[in-house]
């Protein structure tokens, strides 16, 4: 039996761990956290990533916490008026063959764990930090911060923006500021009352900012990002918390569904949004990098941990192909999965400037057709979303 060794037990390293283990391999997940957990945040799995959940017979665990979104709409954020709104829930599953789930992603953590631990016992290593890797031939040795040494067949580097993995491989990261700051917040629904965000995925348009909205956990907490261009915060960390007072600044003017959510959120998690230029080269020997570590996205299309997602089943799926030796297979996982990712930073990064249009010709030449596509010939915009949720990695051929 080969054994993978993964570095992070994220959304993407979980996902890798289950998928290695349904093809057959021993996984070993190193996690430097002394627990698996998410900050509180909500995630959009689309039905791309849907697909391989359900390739790997986790799709009914995951949707058992999540919320289907009733449409897909764009409102402006000051007024509150409908741009567009296009049905979800079957509609989409008719359309691209999966649903669309909007999920904490502490509620997904603990679903992947959980079936990780029934499928493979105690293959989680918690509190462990692994600083670099050591090709030995047709091996792989991760070295650990405790001087601990683990050989294996194969090495992902599933531990995010800030990859120990990539470093050693391409050297320090080179990412460029947006200029853009984004806010969260989590508040359950009965705290909002009359004004609760609608039971749908909303992108709430505005003059250099832009929010989101959607529900949580079978509909019980409404999820609020909100983005704002500011030069005034460079960190990049989830972690960090705002003030209440400066999220209203941020957003003085908003509809009273925005302004309510902030008034009745706990805690404002603030951090600073950097871009990436897509990486030419994700592997080196027996280690590779997925998700965040290679391909970091910003989150203007709700992609970022679908895109890890496609990539985790597709790596062990090329892998465990007799057909293939590993550096074919490894080169085969970059070619396939680097045009596809990169597509989805440069979408992401567009999408930025649609929803911020600064003057008001630009929001009439903007969202004018949007208004009249979304009242004549909705298929328009759905089909805007077609290279994304159409696709299904489970038919990526092997090379």
């Amino acid at each position: 039996m080969p054994k993978v060794i993964i570095v992070g037990g994220g959304i993407g390293g979980l996902t890798a761990a289950l998928a290695f283990h349904a093809f057959g391999w021993k996984v070993d997940v190193l996690e430097r956290a002394a627990k698996l957990s998410e900050v509180g945040a909500g995630i959009q799995i689309s039905p791309n990533g849907m697909k391989v959940f359900r390739a790997l017979g986790v799709e009914d665990r995951i949707a058992r916490d999540a919320f289907q979104p009733e449409s897909l709409e764009m409102r402006f954020g000051r007024s509150g008026k409908q741009i567009f709104e296009i049905e979800a829930r079957q509609a989409i599953v008719e359309r691209w063959g999966a649903p669309y789930l909007h999920l904490h992603r502490a509620d997904l953590i603990d679903a992947l764990s959980e079936l990780l631990r029934a499928r493979q016992p105690h293959a989680v290593r918690l509190n462990v930090v692994c600083t670099g890797y050591e090709n030995r031939g047709a091996k792989v040795v991760a070295h650990l911060k405790s001087g601990e040494a683990i050989e294996g067949d194969l090495l992902v580097g599933a531990d995010g923006l800030h990859s120990n993995i990539r470093t050693q491989m391409l050297g320090p990261d080179q990412p460029d500021f947006t200029g853009n700051t984004a806010w969260r917040a989590v508040v359950p629904m009965e705290r909002l009352g009359d004004l609760a965000p609608p039971p749908t995925a909303c992108v709430w348009v505005g003059k250099r900012r832009h929010a989101v909205t959607y529900r949580l956990r079978g509909g019980t907490l409404a999820n609020f990002v909100g983005i704002v261009e500011s030069d005034a915060w460079t960190s990049e960390s989830w972690t960090e918390q705002g003030t209440k007072e400066e999220v209203l600044a941020d957003f003085a003017g908003s509809h009273a569904v925005i302004n309510n959510l902030i008034e009745q959120a706990d805690a404002h998690f603030k951090w600073a949004l950097f871009d990436r230029k897509p990486l030419a080269k994700w592997v080196d020997g027996r280690a590779v990098l997925l998700g965040d570590a290679c391909h970091p996205t910003l989150p203007f299309q709700a992609q970022g941990a679908v895109m890890a997602i496609e990539d985790a089943y597709l790596l062990a799926k090329l892998a465990s192909d007799e057909a293939n030796d590993m550096s074919a297979a490894l080169q085969t996982y970059f070619e396939s999965r680097q045009p596809r990712t990169a597509k989805v930073q440069a979408a992401s990064r567009s999408n930025a400037k649609l929803f911020h249009k600064p003057t008001p010709l630009s929001r009439l030449m903007t969202y004018g057709p949007m208004w009249l596509a979304g009242r004549l010939a909705p298929a328009i915009i759905r089909s805007r979303q077609d290279p994304f949720y159409a696709y299904d990695v489970r038919e990526e051929p092997l090379r």
